[in-house]
């Protein structure tokens, strides 16, 4: 899909660009593949559901959900908990770029085989307080609420 020049004028503002850098930017196709396939991305939430917690000190029980906006760079904070862990996400924040690649490279993001994630306190047993699982996955907009 080819780029107009308003798309990339945009990008440019949008990532206070210098024209060299976004010539340099323009330069690698790959830039340009990924940025035709943002539109679709878009329309797309990445949600992490909390699957098994106990000890949080942040509070996550099962069945919590962080949003995130489809290319998985902003935290929608309006539809998830008040209080999110820092850890929590940075364990999410490890798969995002994994989100982003399949999606890009045509392949439904669901699909991805390792998409459960936990935070990195180890919990009560292993010497930590407590423990969260997550799981990954992308949705429509739509169903997102």
């Amino acid at each position: 899909m080819a780029i107009s020049e308003d798309t990339w004028k945009l990008v440019q503002k949008h990532l206070g660009y210098t024209d060299e850098e976004m010539r340099i930017f323009r330069a690698d196709p790959r830039n340009g593949d990924a940025l035709s396939k943002t539109i679709p991305m878009l329309d797309k939430t990445i949600v992490a559901e909390v699957l098994e917690s106990h000890g949080c000190d942040s509070g996550h029980k099962v069945g919590d959900k962080i949003y995130f906006d489809g290319r998985g760079i902003s935290l929608l904070t309006g539809l998830g908990p008040s209080r999110i862990c820092i850890f929590a996400l940075h364990s999410i924040a490890l798969a995002m770029p994994a989100v982003a690649e399949l999606f890009y490279a045509g392949v439904d993001p669901n699909q991805m085989r390792l998409k459960r994630f936990g935070c990195p306190d180890v919990g009560i047993k292993c010497g930590g307080w407590g423990h969260v699982v997550m799981e990954i996955k992308m949705e429509d907009r739509k169903s997102t609420g």
